[in-house]
């Protein structure tokens, strides 16, 4: 729905989300793959975050980050799957303008503060790695909070300056998203103005906001990679190892599709290949991530077991 004439605000009272597909066949299969997508991103993360909770051997700095990680990976997928889910099943694909925008920033938010979370993970495994004697002292629980706490307020302020220059265009109509939630740069499309500075914030913002801290990581893993090479023992340098090959993968499916949507120009764009990437560092990350770190990690299967034993116990 939209009114003729574009002026101080905009005109788009609601947008209509276009998703996958018009075939509802394909609408359907989309959906059942989905919901267990989802289901399995919600018993995964939510199953580690209890991990974590319950067993005191994982009350580390570095199961503290994952359990963070977990809880943004989360809402991160419930931001948007949810309302996917029910669009490809219906007929109305519609979301208000305010639906939208909330929908925007908070993607955004959940977004950003994970990148920075990333390289938070990244110093805790160098500090652990290459001062492993004073490990607890310099990452106290008072620097583990404090760096949490500024990943969200990065993630809090940035979300908010790419969400207003996104929202202050005139949307005059046609009000078609040819995406399946309110990502900035399908928005962008729609806008009817130009969307040059947007084009230039969102590469400045993405430059400080996915570089800074990809740049912060590779520093972090130089300096463990060095410090692994100098460990004699074959053994000891694959359990070194070890305990950073979760971490770098989850960062490149994560920060790498991040990267190719935020950081080039809107002009460029394909729509199809941008629902790809977003399912990457949408949908997909957030299903593996579980997977990648239970499955290479000792602690939390041990926590596992545990777990099931104690339920067993209590029966």
């Amino acid at each position: 729905v939209y009114t003729r004439g574009c002026r101080n605000h905009s005109s788009v009272t609601e947008f209509i989300l276009l998703g996958f597909s018009r075939n509802p066949r394909t609408n359907w299969i989309l959906f059942f793959l989905f919901l267990f997508l989802y289901l399995f991103t919600v018993l995964g993360n939510g199953l580690i975050v209890t991990l974590i909770r319950v067993d005191a051997h994982l009350h580390t700095p570095m199961y503290f980050f994952l359990s963070i990680l977990s809880l943004l990976d989360l809402s991160y997928a419930t931001t948007t799957v949810p309302q996917m889910l029910v669009h490809l099943v219906r007929k109305n694909k519609i979301i208000s303008y305010v639906g939208c925008v909330v929908q925007m920033y908070v993607f955004l938010t959940l977004g950003i503060t994970e990148t920075w979370i990333f390289a938070a993970m990244a110093y805790d495994r160098y500090v652990a790695i290459c001062y492993p004697l004073h490990y607890r002292v310099k990452m106290s629980q008072t620097l583990c909070v404090l760096l949490v706490d500024s990943s969200a307020l990065c993630g809090l302020t940035s979300a908010l300056i790419y969400t207003v220059f996104a929202m202050n265009l005139p949307y005059c109509g046609p009000n078609e998203i040819n995406h399946f939630f309110c990502e900035i740069p399908a928005v962008l499309k729609l806008a009817c103005a130009d969307t040059s500075l947007n084009d230039q914030v969102d590469f400045i913002l993405g430059f400080i906001l996915l570089l800074i801290p990809l740049s912060l990581i590779l520093a972090s893993y130089v300096c463990i990679f060095m410090a692994i090479l100098k460990i004699r023992s074959t053994q000891g340098r694959i359990k070194a190892f070890s305990t950073c090959a979760s971490h770098i993968i989850v960062v490149t499916m994560f920060c790498i599709p991040c990267m190719v949507m935020y950081m080039r120009p809107g002009s460029e764009a394909s729509p199809e290949d941008d629902k790809k990437l977003a399912l990457f560092y949408n949908v997909i990350s957030a299903f593996l991530n579980p997977i990648i770190y239970s499955l290479r990690n000792k602690d939390v299967k041990k926590a596992f077991l545990k777990l099931i034993r104690m339920n067993e116990d209590t029966q």
